[in-house]
């Protein structure tokens, strides 16, 4: 099996990251496109220097390299990672410029984009959009102000290196930190293949074959084999998945397992709830089996960062015989909301505090629709660790999603009518694999060709209009919109088939900035734009 499998953008950007932002603006003239921004041009640099700074520099060296990882329980993995699994924690002060280098050791080019950020335009890691591509052996200084505090990750944004080891969580504290807590837990949610069934690379040449016939739309695949379930709110009674991540790989022994999930179902997600199979679902880095165990004591007050790194899978997340009090959404803080569990799609981060109670308590992340379940321990006094087919009855209390919430005073948007509109159709299905927004998959050999254009200082509003009948958790890099009137302030927003989701933002940060899928799949496919500043 080789380690590394050329891909289209792989081969796109070894050609474009030589040309730099020159080759940007050849293209955007020979496509017709009014004058853009640059991602390196003074409004950027403007831009950043109206940042709130402290002048404090935070150094930070992250390595790309390829190796084999831990899971737990025996099993390991050869993936690429930033050192662990997940990387380490990136720790700032809001205000703080961060200076991180990235060194690659990998066997293919890479970057880091900053997941959910508003910084400076050329720092955001979209090669050929922002920079040019790592090399092999190459190095690149990031360095941008980190003024917002809140719960942030960082992965490549390269093919579908996603969907390996390559991620981290970025935190930015608040110097004025106005919640009330003991400790703090980072935890991090990932679907897994890499180096156990394939590579991603296989996974995403797989898909794109489709499944032949039909008219592109979502695939209905009852009756078909292979790992499936009921999952929606109901869907957990009676599954005892016996100690293991999924069900068998339905393939015949001896041959090579197909990475397409089937019959992947969740109301909670409107239908169809995943296309990849992956084997494995993590927290922190370990598999259910042998999992990370948090020490504490009862009456502690923790607060919980979650990020969903996963590549493919939703997950429903409770800690059994706790409820969740919901303080944050994308480093945004929103009205306090408890609950029993929460909804978190790829990309998405939320904050919760918990206060422990005395004992043994699983932390579940359900894959939700895929009969299978990641988790974690909480240990503050003695007991038996429940059983890993355990499913914390918290799983069908009251489970919250982005749209249950409602924003902070502090940060809603003040009221205003909007100046633009886009109204971005979300296109394709697994028939043909064809996801694009308004029918047109992205081209890297030409990014800037059809761009959403927008001009500084405007209230633009995205309407995300999912013509698909499978949910897309869609990401704006570079700012954060508020969700309908009232709505949370996010960067990343589940969109369920059929239906319209708003976002407004005040168009603050210049630049060119990508609208895409976080399924990793799909965005790669060519479910992803370029919303783009007018000079």
């Amino acid at each position: 099996m080789p380690e590394f499998t050329v891909n289209r953008r792989s081969l796109l950007l070894a050609g474009l990251g030589a040309a730099g932002a020159g080759l940007l603006a050849a293209c955007s003239d020979a496509a017709g496109t009014p004058p853009l921004v640059d991602p390196s041009g003074s409004p950027v640099a403007e831009a950043e220097t109206k940042r709130r700074g402290t002048g404090r520099e935070r150094p930070v060296t992250v390595t790309a390299t390829a190796g084999t990882v831990d899971l737990g329980g025996g099993t390991t993995a050869a993936t690429w990672t930033f050192g662990a699994l997940p990387g380490a924690a990136v720790r700032t002060t809001a205000g703080d410029t961060l200076v991180a280098t990235l060194n690659n050791h990998l066997p293919a080019p890479t970057s880091l984009h900053w997941h959910g950020l508003a910084l400076r335009n050329d720092m955001d890691g979209v090669p050929p959009v922002t920079m040019r591509q790592v090399a092999p052996g190459g190095s690149f200084t990031y360095r941008f102000v980190t003024d917002r505090p809140g719960t942030y990750w960082f992965h490549p944004h390269v093919g579908v290196q996603l969907d390996r080891g390559l991620y981290a969580p970025l935190i930015v504290e608040d110097p004025q930190e106005p919640l009330g807590y003991d400790e703090e837990w980072v935890v991090v949610l990932d679907d897994w293949l890499d180096g156990v069934t394939g590579t991603p690379d296989q996974a995403f040449a797989e898909l794109r074959k489709g499944m032949g016939g039909g008219s592109g739309g979502g695939h209905d695949m009852s009756g078909m084999s292979g790992t499936g379930g009921t999952g929606g709110m109901g869907g957990m009674g009676g599954h005892d998945m016996s100690g293991h991540d999924m069900g068998g790989t339905g393939a015949p022994a001896g041959q090579q397992p197909s990475f397409m999930l089937m019959g992947a179902t969740s109301d909670l997600l409107g239908g169809d709830a995943g296309d990849v199979r992956h084997p494995h679902h993590l927290v922190n880095g370990r598999i259910a089996a042998d999992p990370e165990v948090y020490r504490s004591t009862p009456g502690r007050r923790v607060r919980l960062r979650i990020v969903n790194a996963g590549g493919d899978t939703a997950y429903r997340l409770a800690l059994g015989g706790h409820r969740l009090t919901v303080t944050h959404t994308d480093g945004y803080p929103v009205r306090h909301e408890e609950v029993d569990a929460l909804l978190v799609g790829m990309g998405e981060r939320y904050d919760a505090l918990a206060t422990l109670q005395d004992g043994v308590f699983p932390l579940t992340a359900l894959a939700e629709g895929k009969d299978a379940a990641g988790r974690a321990l909480v240990r503050t006094g003695a007991g038996e660790a429940p059983a890993v087919s355990v499913r914390p009855a918290e799983l069908n209390g009251r489970i919250l999603a982005a749209d249950g919430l409602r924003a902070a005073d502090e940060v809603r948007l003040p009221a205003r009518t909007p100046d633009r509109t886009h109204r971005i159709e979300l296109t394709g299905g697994m028939a043909r694999y064809d996801w694009a927004l308004d029918g047109r998959p992205f081209d890297m050999a030409d990014p800037t060709a059809h761009p959403f254009l927008v001009g500084s200082g405007e209230r633009v509003r995205l309407e995300f209009v999912n013509r698909t009948e499978m949910w897309h958790p869609m990401h704006l890099h570079g700012h954060t919109f508020q969700v309908g009137d009232q709505g949370p302030r996010k960067d990343t927003v589940i969109v369920l088939p059929g239906r319209t989701v708003t976002c407004d933002f005040d168009a603050d940060n210049p630049g060119r900035w990508m609208t895409h899928c976080h399924n990793a799949y799909h965005g790669e496919a060519g479910m992803m734009g370029l919303l783009a500043y007018r000079a």
